[in-house]
């Protein structure tokens, strides 16, 4: 389905399936991420030599002196922690650097989708969830790399390697000092997974304030208007309580956890030193062992703790990766037949016995069947929900029709290659989207083969330049977000810009006088019979003086054309556009 809800992730602890696929997006990588690979097991190998080197420079330079030997080692000992930052200042560096290219790569895969996505998809879908998946969902599948796999692939070689050598310098030390790590695993699995589903409920609440955050500031207007200030804000407060319990319930895991791993730490030392001392004191175990395992135990817990953190962040990037997967698995685009066809379009248009849907069968338009001539000015008139705009939307492709058939020019639409057949069908709406950017680039849409000559022409001859050359910075002016400077009027002819630059065969005009006063709807006017002359046009209109002189008329009905007719020819029927209006200028 469309709609992305909020399943839960896998009930596995760790989803091969889904971790191939992640690995899939380092394919480009591969050279960088073995590189990567090689320099945590150095990293890994180099570690455990530092106990080493202090416990034989202890025995052999200390205990029994030699200077020499002292100034010796201890130059060694200094070279291999140099050598040790390097390794890691690489290690942390290049797997940064591997993550962040991968969310990139993911990032645009993603966005591809979302903008391809049906309009139905986005009636569904909250759009501060789509924001969440895009950002930072996609930013947590970074540290899969930067903190996850390669990092516990690291600390799982340094366990073993400090294991060895623990075991190659005493066995009987090592034994005494593992005693408490039956207890750290047994607690690390059961933080392991109480913290997963944590994780798992902060991404959900995440999701959830994103979507409340951006629909009530985009509709803070509405909020404000009706007084409801308090009422949305109890709700809010409401969900940010949720987010910030399941946050406290991660951090809840993670103030037991690590007590307990300092806990069974200080244990294995306590009884390191117990035994070993004994030892040391009958001369079977050297005090350089005794201080090289005390480091040796050091290096032992840190990597387990640390395991549990880090698998932390591979499980919540698993979590993200799966909802950003289920995003990119969502078959939500507009179908085509494989034809993409892509003929100089002339403009005639066909409808026949169209039958539409937003939901299920709760039809909107019923068996319409309507023929448009090249050149020709049709008119859609009617109450509201009719199903006028919906004619717009799916000679569009925004949304798929049905039943019946729709031909442009005798080719059938779903055989058009559908970016060709955007361009081809110019669009203007009744609520003009403009972006937060220049007036130029709001007509352009930052398109570099569209000259500010052309964009000046236009605007010339719809009626703009002289709003425009009023304002402080002319077409470099900001218009700031969804057009706010700018009247309703100027957003709309600017609309008509936009649409005329592009130079579409078809050009769809959706209620654009609905909202403005009689003087700029008289400008508009203007400009629509100049954008619609000699191309064919479809006028959607609650104004009946928007329509008077377009060449047919089509008076529609829920979801049917009960009359068609010119403007004279439906006065003189005396139907239902006569009553129309005659409710409009009585």
């Amino acid at each position: 389905m469309a709609k992305d809800k909020d399943k839960s992730v896998s009930g596995k602890a760790f989803d091969m399936g889904l971790f191939v696929r992640v690995m899939r997006y380092v394919n480009p990588y591969k050279t960088l991420f073995v590189f990567t690979g090689f320099l945590v097991l150095l990293s890994a190998a180099l570690t455990p030599l530092r106990p080493w080197l202090i416990q034989y420079t202890l025995d052999q330079s200390i205990i029994i002196p030699n200077e020499d030997l002292l100034r010796l080692m201890t130059i060694a000992i200094v070279g291999l922690l140099i050598l040790e930052a390097v390794v890691q200042f690489s290690q942390t560096y290049l797997a940064n650097w591997l993550g962040q290219s991968v969310i990139r790569d993911l990032r645009i895969d993603t966005y591809r989708k979302i903008s391809n996505f049906k309009l139905k998809y986005f009636d569904q879908t909250p759009i501060g969830t789509l924001v969440t998946r895009a950002v930072s969902d996609i930013e947590t599948i970074s540290n899969i790399f930067s903190e996850g796999v390669l990092t516990i692939l690291g600390e799982i070689i340094k366990l073993i390697v400090v294991i060895a050598f623990m075991f190659y310098i005493d066995w009987r030390l090592t034994i005494i000092c593992l005693i408490p790590i039956p207890l750290l695993l047994w607690a690390t699995n059961i933080f392991k997974n109480y913290i997963k589903l944590a994780f798992q409920d902060v991404r959900n609440e995440v999701a959830k304030l994103n979507a409340f955050v951006q629909e009530h500031i985009t509709g803070m207007f509405i909020v404000q208007i009706f007084n409801r200030e308090k009422q949305e804000m109890d709700k809010f407060k409401t969900i940010n309580a949720r987010h910030r319990d399941a946050h406290l319930r991660t951090v809840f895991a993670n103030a037991i956890f690590f007590p307990v791993v300092e806990v069974l730490s200080a244990l294995s030392i306590a009884l390191l030193i117990w035994w070993g001392s004994g030892e040391v004191i009958k001369s079977t175990v050297t005090y350089g062992n005794l201080v090289a395992f005390l480091l040796y135990i050091y290096m032992l817990f840190r990597p387990i703790r640390q395991l549990a953190d880090r698998f932390n962040t591979l499980q919540m990037g698993m979590v993200a990766s799966e909802r950003v997967f289920r995003v990119l698995d969502t078959e939500a685009q507009i179908e085509g037949t494989g034809k993409d066809l892509r003929p100089e379009i002339q403009g005639n248009i066909s409808f026949k016995n169209i039958w539409f849907a937003y939901n299920e069968e709760d039809w909107v338009l019923k068996n319409v069947s309507f023929d448009v001539k090249k050149g020709q000015k049709v008119a859609f008139v009617g109450a509201t929900g009719a199903g006028k705009t919906s004619i717009i939307n799916i000679l569009s492709r925004f949304y798929e029709y049905n039943k019946g058939e729709i031909k442009i020019d005798g080719h059938e639409l779903r055989d058009f290659d559908p970016a060709y057949l955007s361009r081809q069908v110019g669009v203007v709406l009744q609520d003009v989207f403009l972006f937060s950017d220049s007036i130029y680039n709001n007509i352009t849409l930052n398109n570099p083969e569209i000259s500010l000559e052309e964009v000046k022409e236009a605007a010339e001859k719809v009626g703009a330049q002289r709003f425009i050359d009023r304002l402080p910075d002319g077409y470099n002016y900001d218009v700031k977000e969804r057009g706010g400077m700018l009247s309703v009027g100027q957003r709309q002819l600017l609309a008509f810009i936009r649409a005329y630059i592009y130079n579409p065969s078809i050009l769809v005009l959706d209620e654009a006088t609905s909202s403005v006063d009689t003087e700029t709807e008289q400008m508009i006017n203007e400009a629509i019979g100049f954008i619609t002359k000699n191309r064919t046009s479809i006028i959607i209109a609650h104004r009946l003086a928007t329509v008077q002189h377009a060449d047919v008329i089509m008076v529609l009905e829920k979801g049917e054309i009960i009359e068609t007719g010119s403007h004279q020819e439906l006065l003189r029927k005396d139907g239902h556009y006569k009553k129309l209006y005659d409710l409009q200028f009585a």
